[in-house]
């Protein structure tokens, strides 16, 4: 079973880093694995704050290196999709956390499906948003 190319939230590299079976699974499975510049900084700020800061810094980077793994930079054609993403959430009346929007906005810019534990990304409309392997198969 291969999974679709996905986009970590910042949870599902928890999960990931926490040994957690279906998200090791996930990522183990992936064809290619998007990293967004916004999680980067989510994922930054937490270590600055806990007790293993270069520990955790160390072992993002040597993620981040590998073959399978791209970065997603925030730029100006990114900020038209986080415009769609946002009208149309505010239409359905479901707003959700900004740094979400701007990490769907970077899935659908790339075509990526989002690896995530936050159901809110389900109400928007055209991303593959799973947390289970049978989610986000291709």
């Amino acid at each position: 079973m291969v999974v679709k190319d996905i986009l970590l939230d910042t949870n599902a590299y928890a999960a990931f880093k926490q040994g957690r079976t279906e998200a090791v699974d996930i990522v183990r499975r992936a064809t290619r694995i998007a990293v967004s510049s916004v999680v980067l900084g989510e994922l930054l700020a937490g270590f600055a704050v806990g007790s293993r800061e270069a520990k955790n810094r160390s072992e993002l980077q040597q993620f981040l290196v590998a073959d399978r793994v791209v970065i997603l930079i925030v730029d100006n054609v990114t900020a038209d999709y986080y415009a769609t993403v946002y009208r149309a959430l505010r239409g359905k009346g479901r707003p959700i956390p900004t740094n979400d929007v701007w990490i769907a906005a970077l899935a659908l810019q790339h075509g990526f499906a989002i690896f995530s534990y936050d159901a809110h990304f389900k109400h928007i409309d055209g991303i593959l948003v799973g947390s289970t392997s049978v989610e986000l198969m291709l």
